[in-house]
């Protein structure tokens, strides 16, 4: 297992062929960001591989999860008559985001600068982001997190949702259409949630108690804002694109089946965990909510990296992602009737299961392309230059 190659001979074949093709429509990308990151770049020496950059900044968001999971555990630091989470904290949240969001827009522009583009370098950066979806929404929670205050944990299990669709729509396009059309969404609530973190140290969570208009509350304001985006500009710009390419016959599948095949694990994933949520003898949401979201998350992430790696090669999208069948058994146990006790156990030993599998697959998928293009993963250095 340990060697065990997830990419098949026809999927390398497929790299060889691939090219990359996107379009970024975003105002604030085009005019503000990617100025900005042509200055960023020129910081870095040359020696410095684009991966490297890429694995920074997802840690750096993967730490920012962790810091809050240590300040606010349970989702209550920022309700009323709970200890807060200290001002600091919301300051380095907000600088360390601002930082991986600059190095996930600089390590691209470094592959070029260094002629060191490859589409493993795509695969690893998209991979990655697909898995930072769930880190990044979770730690946003702690700005309002539960009680009267704030949103209920199913609500934000809802809206992770909104978020997790909402990925996976630009790489479901690009299977279909070959091109990825980068969402608006991502840089605009990067620079926002940035902002904001550092306003709350300012202001303290305790601002964010007051209605923002009339009685509309800022927990309402969030709530709006992530819906609104999915329903008014990702999902219909999508389906725009997806028609455009339909009308203009450049699909790459002709069937509705082949077309709508990559949507079947992941909703199956929310079926499967939301059937655990709701026929959960001890409220496990409730109970555990951070372990939770990081089970379906990683769950998620795997699936969308299976997809970004049929697209890239121009390979079939598997129906089925085996990860989901542990957690149709448990869904199946706590449908029996299970203890509180066993129930948690069961999140904690799927959770590690499901992070180590995606950690194997990720390795894995890295070392195969790696050999396949005779490159190092983390360095410019060639192979056969030692």
């Amino acid at each position: 297992m340990a060697s065990y190659e997830y990419v098949s001979p026809e999927q390398l074949a497929g790299f060889d062929k691939y090219k990359y093709s996107a379009v970024d429509t975003n105002p604030l990308s085009l005019y503000v960001m990617h100025p900005f990151w042509n200055t960023v770049v020129k910081v870095f020496p040359t020696w410095l591989a684009p991966n490297l950059i890429t694995f920074s900044g997802f840690l750096l968001v993967v730490f920012n999860f962790l810091l809050l999971a240590y300040f606010d555990p349970d989702f209550y630091a920022s309700a009323p008559g709970h200890k807060h989470v200290p001002d600091w904290v919301w300051i380095v949240v907000g600088i360390l985001n601002f930082m991986a969001y600059t190095l996930d827009g600089v390590d691209g522009k470094q592959a070029r600068r260094t002629n060191s583009s490859t589409p493993l370098g795509e695969l690893f950066d998209h991979g990655l982001d697909s898995w930072s979806c769930v880190y990044f929404v979770v730690t946003v929670y702690s700005i309002f997190g539960r009680g009267s205050s704030g949103v209920s944990v199913f609500v934000l299990y809802l809206l992770l949702w909104v978020v997790l669709f909402s990925f996976i729509l630009s790489h479901w396009e690009k299977y279909n259409t070959g091109i990825l059309f980068l969402p608006w969404g991502y840089d605009i609530s990067q620079v926002t949630i940035s902002f904001v973190y550092i306003v709350t140290a300012v202001v303290g969570v305790e601002a964010w108690y007051e209605p923002f208009l009339f009685n509309f509350l800022y927990r309402d304001l969030f709530t709006a804002m992530i819906i609104g985006c999915a329903l008014c500009v990702t999902l219909p710009m999508s389906l725009l694109n997806f028609f455009r390419s339909y009308k203009n016959n450049t699909l790459k599948h002709n069937s509705v089946y082949e077309a709508v095949v990559p949507f079947f694990s992941p909703c199956l994933l929310f079926i499967l965990s939301t059937a655990w949520i709701l026929l959960s003898p001890s409220d496990i949401l409730e109970l555990h909510p951070r372990v939770f979201y990081l089970m379906v998350g990683t769950a998620f992430a795997n699936s969308t990296c299976q997809l970004i790696v049929c697209q890239m090669s121009s390979t079939r999208c598997p129906t089925l992602n085996w990860l989901l069948l542990p957690l149709f058994a448990i869904v199946m146990v706590v449908n029996v009737g299970v203890t509180p006790y066993v129930e948690s156990i069961l999140l904690f030993a799927l959770t590690a299961a499901f992070t180590l599998a995606h950690v194997h697959y990720g390795v894995r998928v890295v070392k195969q392309l790696s050999n396949h293009f005779h490159i190092y993963p983390f360095s410019l250095r060639k192979p056969n230059s030692d």
